[in-house]
């Protein structure tokens, strides 16, 4: 199972069906890094072989991410800067520690709160200080997949990638035919010296301008990724250390016991497709999307799993008002689906050849939401994707 069976739809605007075969017809420009602060010069393949061999197995320290994503502004508290979903928008901090992939802990720094994630082995465990609630998940067994930190705990806003090496293996999944992959030579990041591979789409109908991944020299470690958008300038989302360390952090950080007064959830265990669809409520359970299009202009077309915008929205009001709404028992999902029902009332309403329905025109992406109950996004104009819906 790869991360984009785990995380349906096109994610940040990376090209559905895309794998990290990186050689596989991409050009990939001879330039050389330059030998800037004594590195040796690296070519762009060198470079992309590399990531995939990092030395280190722990890493730590603190990552900062901006998002940029031309979302529209939702009410107050319709989005919490303390979890997630707070990703999608603004600038946020966190504290990352890893050791090897089953032991890993990320603290979300929110304005009052503080929301952490600890994995250890096939345990998971999620704290919110915010209501002192604490969630226990356990990481699906998968022989021959090399599962995330949050694999199976169900989290709401996790399509965005939380720490530069989960960016980084979307940013190589991106890579295909269309893409010229070249370097920009060297310079400094969260203190270390890196080169930087830059991934340029040829493709004339994405929203996506180009991809800048920066790569520690001695470790191979990704330390920040960039992407940029064709409409703005700087970068509409980035994740990044802002400092790193590779030592082996203390075994206790990996250890979690809920304090007293406490409220402790148990979810049963859940296979990665059923925690992705919890995470993602208007991605449909186990439905092969419709893809029209290839490469960076990929469109997926989807079936809302409530049927119509209006039962989309009834069952929004349902979780946010009562315990017996589609979501109950799962806080992370009622999250969720309540940013997805005030995301929805905040998007225009508009027709074309496709029908009626909402439309959201972001920087990376854009989405329709069609009133009989489809849902198209891509990395492309609300034009293509209008398109690609008449289409079918």
């Amino acid at each position: 199972m790869s991360i984009f069976d785990r995380r349906p739809g096109l994610r940040w605007a990376v090209p559905a069906g895309a794998t990290l075969l990186f050689v596989g017809g991409a050009a990939l420009a001879p330039l050389a890094a330059n030998a800037d602060a004594g590195l040796e010069p690296r070519t762009a393949e060198e470079l992309l072989v590399a990531l995939q061999e990092p030395s280190a197995t722990a890493v730590s320290g603190t990552v900062v991410t901006r998002a940029e994503l031309g979302l529209p502004d939702l009410p107050m508290g319709a989005m919490s800067s303390d979890g997630a979903a707070g990703l999608a928008s603004g600038e946020n901090t966190l504290r990352v520690w890893t050791d090897g992939p089953t032991r890993q802990r990320l603290a979300m720094l929110g304005r009052a709160s503080e929301t952490t994630l600890i994995r250890n082995g096939a345990q998971v465990w999620v704290w919110s200080s915010e209501g002192a609630t604490a969630d226990s998940y356990q990481v699906p067994d998968h022989e021959g997949d090399h599962t995330t930190w949050s694999e199976g705990a169900g989290l709401a806003g996790a399509d965005l990638p939380s720490t530069p090496q989960e960016a980084a293996a979307l940013a190589l999944a991106a890579i295909d035919p269309t893409t010229e992959v070249t370097t920009s030579g060297v310079g400094r990041v969260a203190g270390r010296d890196a080169y930087e591979l830059v991934l340029t789409p040829s493709d004339p109908q994405t929203l996506v301008a180009r991809v800048t991944l920066a790569m520690d020299a001695d470790t191979n470690t990704p330390l920040r990724v960039r992407v940029y958008a064709t409409t703005i300038p700087d970068p509409a989302y980035e994740v990044g250390f802002s400092s790193v360390d590779y030592s082996t952090p203390d075994p206790a950080l990996f250890e979690f016991s809920a304090p007293p007064g406490a409220t402790v959830t148990e979810h049963e265990a859940a296979s990665g497709m059923d925690a992705a669809t919890a995470a993602a409520p208007m991605m449909p359970a186990g439905q092969e999307p419709t893809v029209v299009g290839e490469g960076w202009s990929t469109v997926l077309i989807m079936d809302l799993p409530t049927g119509s915008l209006a039962d989309l929205a009834e069952a929004g009001m349902r979780t946010e008002s009562d315990d017996d709404g589609p979501f109950a028992g799962h806080r992370g999902s009622q999250d969720a689906a309540g940013t997805a029902l005030a995301l929805l009332e905040a998007l225009p309403q508009e027709s074309g050849a496709w029908g009626t329905g909402r439309v959201l025109r972001g920087t990376l992406v854009s989405a329709i939401l069609t009133d009989d109950g489809r849902i198209a996004v891509g990395a492309v104009d609300s034009e293509v994707l209008g398109a690609a819906l008449a289409s079918q």
